[in-house]
């Protein structure tokens, strides 16, 4: 009789368990958005350096992302693959760096239509006012900061009022010949900043005392400003109060995390729930609108950003070799 209650006890704790193989779910509430039998479905075969930029395109049916050391945007579409959306993406001499660098655009928006990027090459935010084929044609919208050019613009995210936030950090400023960051055969700027670029044209610096800033989102009533750092020696998320001059603090500390597995903190997106979907050392991890781990998605290696696609039936996610998917709950 102990035997048959013990094999039941097992049974049920098995039936009843939120831990799988690739999600693992920490609070029942987040199954509502978020299935513990949910799977990582990859997209992509082919071996991209460092995909990036991942944005959902209405108009092209399906998802645009990016390739930063190649270059290149690319389109993935159901039953049709990948194509080559946009070459160059980020660099095109605009601006002098590494011409054998991490060039290509990486944060990527469509904002009113119109696709804007964050380009490391150029150092600037651009948008595309003309595409021939896949040339496109971009217009600079900013590219320094009191007259010193920026280091290489990461991420970015606009407000319904359209002010566009996004970080600088040095990652485009990475020699492939040295293998290091030779920042000081180019660089203008003495830190890596936060900024918002208001839709009136007026630019303001936010934050520089972040050593790697890099993904950023904003709180679902625009309040906040979520800024990830992506430095191993201060894996941190910030919260920047955007009604109180951008006074910041730190939101959640992933310093137990990142001792444990490999990878950095990164992209992040801000679910219609306010959960906040961050990549992570080990793949994603979602984060209540207090600062709460609510659950994982575990990809057992480092991820580079993610994006939701149309009313939210899928999370797309940029590794730095493919792209994948992870279907939510209706």
């Amino acid at each position: 009789m102990k035997k048959l209650l013990l094999l039941s006890l097992l049974v049920l704790a098995a039936c009843t368990s939120t831990e799988s193989k690739d999600i693992t779910l920490l609070d029942s509430s987040l199954s509502s958005i978020l299935s513990a039998d949910a799977k990582i479905e990859y997209l992509t075969d082919k071996d991209y350096v460092v995909s990036e930029g991942p944005v959902w395109s209405v108009k092209n049916n399906g998802l645009l992302f990016t390739d930063v050391d190649n270059n290149k945007m690319f389109l993935w579409q159901e039953g049709k693959g990948v194509s080559v959306y946009m070459d160059p993406s980020g660099y095109t001499g605009y601006a002098p760096t590494f011409e054998n660098g991490e060039n290509g655009a990486n944060g990527v928006m469509l904002y009113n239509g119109q696709l804007v990027l964050c380009q490391h090459g150029d150092r600037r935010l651009a948008y595309v006012a003309g595409m021939e084929g896949t040339t496109p044609l971009f217009r600079t919208l900013v590219d320094s900061y009191e007259g010193k050019r920026f280091n290489s613009p990461n991420d970015l995210v606009a407000s319904r009022i359209g002010d566009i936030y996004f970080t600088d950090p040095p990652y485009g400023l990475y020699n492939k010949e040295t293998r290091s960051f030779d920042e000081e055969l180019y660089r203008e700027l003495p830190f890596q900043g936060v900024y918002r670029y208001s839709a009136s044209g007026e630019l303001t610096l936010i934050s520089k005392e972040m050593t790697r800033p890099n993904g950023i989102a904003l709180s679902l009533d625009e309040s906040y400003l979520y800024v990830n750092n992506s430095d191993r020696n201060n894996p941190v998320m910030m919260r920047y109060n955007i009604k109180n001059d951008w006074a910041g603090e730190v939101f959640f500390d992933g310093t137990e995390w990142s001792n444990k597995h490999e990878g950095g903190f990164d992209g992040m997106k801000v679910h219609s729930s306010g959960n906040i979907f961050t990549t992570a050392p080990n793949g994603l991890l979602v984060l209540s609108p207090t600062g709460e781990l609510r659950g994982t998605i575990n990809f057992g290696g480092p991820v580079t950003n993610c994006a939701f696609g149309p009313e939210e039936k899928y999370l797309y996610v940029t590794t730095f070799g493919r792209v994948a998917r992870i279907k939510l709950q209706p």
